[in-house]
């Protein structure tokens, strides 16, 4: 049971009261006196206490479905790029809709959020996936405060319900001899796909930015890639971090996509194809690649044929990163290349790997005329002859 005085719109002046009983809610606007509200919020509550509702036109709260609709209907498919769409569907299909779908919003408490999120991890899913599952709940409850239904989203401030998983345990990048392997296995064995795993493998592209890559931005004089869109489900997007960039071409790739860009027109005069197709790296028809297809009939069996484990295709992009960071490159460098919005998430994904970076900035406190060829800090040797450590 609840009866609430509440400003609506908040800083208008005008007070509504907002009264919940049994699943049941009503909505009444004042006006602009707000004492008026609090007296007759005192009197609807004690004839509730009394057992008597006396307020005609009580209806049933709605229930989270009929909220969830309009949610990724209206505020998902405005606000979402259509891959965050489809995962926000199907979590709430999956996994919210079958627990909170048919309950009154008005009933939903944070204690039944937080059971349902904890059990969730209990059950084995990542950490980021549970998070996103709060996500969803929160986003439709909070069209629920909106109209007044409920005055709090239950799915706010839930405290700290699991602890944070390591970045650095969900990357698995190829060592550099495993890396050129599998270039070697996609110039023999996959040659019209060779091109594009050199590009996955020498610049900080994801997949979806590679499909997405266009001649236009390929600029082979400045030997640099404008990062400006991304490939997802078919549709075109801004890359993940919302902007575009300009990412580095090695000799090697800079060679290779020349090398493409002639054959692409070959291949367009001897197919008859009206022109030369703007995408860079297309399939037999001269149209872009298919994400799930590449990385099934194509990616997947060069690693096979390879002998290779098997990985993700985004660990192409943590072998780039991982490479460079061994090599000493500055993280700020390879941030830009990544595309990450701050120099924080590099750090926390590879750090790990940066070799002796720790060592290097303790010998520059050493004394300047130290000589470690001179010197033995922590043995002298004993009359056995055997070192005393001390």
């Amino acid at each position: 049971m609840g009866v609430l005085v509440r400003e609506k719109p908040a800083g208008s002046g005008i007070w509504w009261i907002f009264v919940n009983h049994q699943g049941k809610h009503k909505a009444r606007k004042i006006g602009r006196d707000r004492n008026l509200a609090r007296e007759i919020a005192r009197k609807i509550e004690a004839r509730l206490v009394l057992g008597g509702m006396g307020l005609p036109g009580m209806e049933a709260a709605p229930t989270f479905k009929s909220y969830a609709a309009t949610w990724l209907t209206v505020n998902v498919a405005a606000t979402c790029k259509p891959s965050t769409q489809k995962s926000y569907r199907e979590l709430l299909h999956r996994h919210v809709q079958p627990v909170f779908g048919d309950e009154p919003v008005t009933t939903i408490s944070r204690l039944k959020v937080k059971q349902f999120l904890l059990k969730k991890i209990g059950a084995g899913f990542a950490p980021s996936t549970v998070g996103h599952m709060r996500s969803v709940i929160s986003g439709v409850l909070n069209l629920a405060v909106d109209d007044g239904i409920i005055m709090a989203n239950p799915a706010h401030r839930l405290g700290k319900l699991f602890k944070q998983k390591p970045i650095n345990q969900e990357v698995n990048p190829l060592t550099r001899e495993e890396l050129k392997d599998l270039l070697k296995t996609f110039e023999t064995t996959f040659p019209r796909h060779y091109a594009m795993a050199l590009t996955l493998a020498r610049t900080g592209m994801r997949l979806g930015e590679v499909l997405a890559l266009k001649w236009e931005d390929v600029d082979f004089r400045g030997r640099f890639i404008e990062v400006k869109r991304s490939l997802s489900l078919g549709r075109v997007e801004t890359p993940k971090s919302g902007k575009s960039r300009r990412v580095d071409m090695s000799l090697q790739l800079a060679g290779v996509l020349e090398a493409l860009r002639h054959q692409r027109k070959r291949e367009t005069m001897q197919k008859g194809w009206k022109e030369v197709p703007s995408w860079v790296f297309v399939n037999e028809k001269g149209k872009a690649l298919d994400h799930s297809h590449w990385r099934n009939r194509v990616f997947h069996k060069a690693l096979e044929k390879a002998g290779l484990r098997k990985i993700r295709i985004h660990d192409l992009w943590h072998t780039f990163a991982s490479l460079l960071i061994q090599a000493g490159e500055p993280l700020p460098y390879i941030r830009d290349q990544l595309g990450h919005h701050s120099i924080k998430i590099t750090v926390d994904i590879y750090g790990h790997l940066a070799p002796g970076g720790n060592k290097a900035a303790v010998d520059r406190l050493d004394d300047p005329q130290f000589d470690a060829s001179t010197c033995n800090l922590c043995a002298t040797k004993s009359k056995k002859g055997v070192a005393i450590i001390g």
